[in-house]
């Protein structure tokens, strides 16, 4: 930034007049000697990529580079800025055509929320960018843009997106015990005993911003204590149900690619990334209670009690196995027993939600990081005769909706849009 700060303010004007040779040598040297910082102002200013009417600069395309450097993107930092200056300046300009330009108090409030999701005011944000060489304008169009294209898929697709209560019914299963909607997610569960939370909440802010599968696979392969570690954090198709209740409207609001922010859990942070939804023709069951039981082992996730926990689950089929493991040691060191869904601690309710029964699970800790849980699912009880939640539902069929919209019409302005990289 200082060095754009120097550039910005030399100063390219002699004020004072030479009055002799002399001087009129050193003002041609001085002038000489300031062409290139000119030339390079002049260049940095230049028109980088046209888009229709509209210009984008080599000094934005740095700009929002240093950005999206400071948010720790993933992937090529140049291509991207370049990639979202081109889809800002065709959303604004679809906005535009039809009048939507949203007003200062608007883009203010979008500029505070997003910098709340790090935890910071929107003036604390703005230091942070500009000692990162960001300025505020840069933040405040990026912010805009955004605005912009939410106002403008709300109004051109909302009369499209409607749902009727009889799209609600052919989603609810004729026993009316489900909401018809599946997700398919990716999961990071990142452990955080207290030496450790600090940095593993800031890279859990940094990972919620993520909007690409393959870079949240990737941090997923690199961080995750999940077994789906293994799978680049990919989960199968879930009924929407099956997860724990305060965080289906979290992912039901998500756009497929988006992230949610970090989860905090018992001595771990949680992220889900939404990859699909889609309706299904019958409902999907919900619960009246789930049945599992917790072995504790000594040693936290070291490789000792991890190699302990592997001994065991490959003597055990059910839940009822392990007594014969838990036999002769203090009671303590198995739970068992059938809770109702909210009564259930939501890290445990999250793995839970993703096993069958006889299924185990040793991403948990107890004991800030010192005790390992291997988790069990036993079983679940069907909830029956209950209401449907027909507004949880509504939403998640909006939401599928308007993504779909939403991309196909970006897609369609492309395609129609006269691009020329210079």
């Amino acid at each position: 930034m200082q060095e754009i700060k120097d550039m910005v303010h030399t100063d390219f004007s002699i004020t004072r007049r030479m009055k002799s040779g002399f001087g009129a040598l050193t003002c041609a040297a001085l002038l000489a000697l300031s062409a290139p910082q000119v030339a390079n102002a002049q260049s940095m200013f230049a028109t980088a990529i046209k888009v229709n009417d509209s210009s984008i600069t080599n000094f934005e395309i740095a700009e929002r580079t240093r950005f999206l450097g400071l948010l720790r993107a993933p992937g090529d930092h140049k291509n991207l800025a370049r990639e979202q200056l081109i889809e800002d300046r065709l959303k604004l300009g679809a906005a535009r055509s039809v009048g939507i330009v949203p007003s200062s108090e608007e883009i203010e409030a979008g500029m505070d929320e997003f910098a709340g999701r790090v935890n910071l005011t929107r003036a604390e944000f703005i230091q942070a960018l500009n000692a990162g060489g960001v300025s505020e304008d840069a933040f405040r169009a990026f912010v805009q843009s955004g605005l912009a294209w939410r106002q403008l898929v709300q109004a051109k697709f909302a009369s499209r997106i409607n749902v009727s209560e009889d799209d609600i019914d052919r989603s609810v299963a004729s026993s009316g015990s489900g909401a018809g909607i599946r997700v398919l997610l990716s999961e990071i569960i990142m452990p955080a005993p207290p030496p450790q939370a600090a940095a593993v909440q800031e890279r859990a802010e940094r990972i919620s911003q993520i909007t690409s599968v393959s870079a949240f696979a990737a941090e997923a392969r690199r961080y995750s204590a999940s077994a789906s570690k293994a799978r680049s954090g990919r989960l199968e198709w879930l009924p929407i149900t099956q997860l724990p209740a305060p965080l289906r409207p979290i992912l039901l609001g998500l756009a497929p690619g988006e992230v949610t922010a970090p989860i905090p859990l018992q001595n771990a942070v949680a992220l889900f990334q939404l990859r699909d939804i889609e309706e299904t023709q019958g409902g999907d069951p919900k619960y009246a209670a789930i049945e599992y039981a917790a072995y504790y082992i000594a040693g936290g996730r070291t490789e000792a009690g991890l190699a302990t926990a592997r001994k065991i689950e490959s003597r055990i089929d059910r839940c009822d196995d392990l007594y014969g493991i838990a036999k002769g040691q203090d009671p303590s060191v198995l739970d068992r027993g059938a809770k109702a869904p909210a009564d259930i601690p939501a890290d445990i309710a999250i793995e839970l939600a993703k096993m069958d029964p006889g299924e185990t699970s040793t991403t948990l800790t107890r004991a800030n990081g010192q005790t390992l849980v291997l988790l069990m699912l036993c079983g679940r009880t069907p909830e029956l005769e209950e209401e449907v939640d027909r507004a949880e539902l509504s939403l998640g069929l909006q939401n599928q909706r308007l993504a779909s919209y939403s991309n196909g019409y970006l897609e369609q302005l492309r395609a129609d849009a006269r691009i020329v990289e210079k």
